[in-house]
């Protein structure tokens, strides 16, 4: 659904997006993340066809950046992180206003007015001036304008940015829902929790791009896979033993617990266990540990471009 090639953007010697080569399928909810100024906004804004390319070539929907730009609008909608709306208007006429220059008839256009209103929780607010508006509201209503002319690619930039948690999680439902009936989404958000829980995949960018992956993908990338096993005592015998096994990556003390890595934790933990067992350990209980996307994020974005790649390789990119 969206292609970019070596897709590049300077503002005078600044280069602000560098070399991006990114594949998105159909029905993807897809992150960009990334600190403030890594590039994610500048990314939608070429493709979206705002601001023009300094090099590289994107197609969204089809249509290739640059030579199909209306019909990339078309096909695409877009929630900024700021959206702007005629404030003495009615969020009724807003909508319509925008409907209106997606050419949408007039049957169509207010069966599409009523579904999204009452879909966002605003039909019984529809007569109101949006200048009364909470920002939440607002929020809202902006995401009705990206969805009005039915986009099979949707751009949001912090969709739940300033919403109370009974909405945000409305939008989040919105987004499982629009996912369902195949549309693609490009998600730019700081909220890692979010992602973690809307995404299939998600890109980290720094610039340049530094992983793909889904996030589940990406913790097992930086962290491995760590299981601690509890017990009574870790004695050296027990430490010994573990050290030994030549699958075991890594491995510490944590006071009751014996913390390691393994490449395949099913196939290898019962090994693991029969050697501390064996080695006089009374096993208490035994887990694998979690590590959120905001860890794994942070750790990326920490490393840097030039020892990721030293470390890694990722067919992705």
């Amino acid at each position: 659904m969206i292609r970019t090639e070596g897709l590049t953007r300077r503002f005078g010697e600044k280069v602000a997006v560098e070399n991006l080569h990114l594949t998105i399928e159909q029905g993807e909810v897809f992150g960009l993340l990334g600190p403030n100024g890594a590039g994610k906004t500048t990314t939608v804004r070429m493709l979206t066809g705002l601001i023009a390319p300094s090099g590289g070539r994107a197609w969204v929907a089809g249509h290739e950046l640059g030579t199909e730009n209306t019909a990339i609008r078309r096909a695409a909608g877009l929630l900024t992180e700021a959206p702007g709306f005629y404030n003495r208007l009615s969020a009724y006429r807003n909508l319509d206003f925008y409907a209106r220059l997606y050419q949408l008839d007039g049957v169509l256009r207010r069966r599409r007015l009523q579904q999204y209103l009452e879909r966002m929780g605003l039909w019984d607010r529809r007569n109101d001036p949006v200048g009364q508006f909470s920002k939440g509201m607002k929020q809202k209503l902006a995401l009705a304008r990206a969805l009005i002319h039915g986009p099979k690619v949707l751009f949001l930039d912090e969709p739940t940015s300033g919403l109370d948690p009974e909405a945000a999680h409305m939008v989040r439902d919105l987004i499982e829902g629009l996912k369902e009936e195949g549309r693609t989404i490009v998600l730019c958000t700081h909220n890692l929790d979010e992602a973690d829980r809307l995404c299939n995949r998600v890109a980290i960018l720094k610039g340049r791009l530094l992983r793909v992956a889904s996030p589940g993908d990406l913790r097992r990338q930086v962290f491995g896979r760590q299981v601690a096993i509890s017990l009574r005592e870790v004695t050296d015998e027990v430490w010994r033993a573990v050290c030994s096994l030549p699958f075991v990556l890594k491995y510490e003390r944590d006071g009751h617990r014996l913390i390691y890595e393994v490449r395949d934790p099913e196939k290898e933990n019962p090994a693991v266990v029969r050697a501390v067992v064996a080695a006089g350990g009374e096993v208490q209980y035994i887990t694998e540990i979690g590590h959120s996307l905001e860890e794994a994020y942070l750790s990326l974005i920490q490393k840097g471009v030039q020892r990721l790649d030293e470390e890694h390789t990722y067919p992705d990119r």
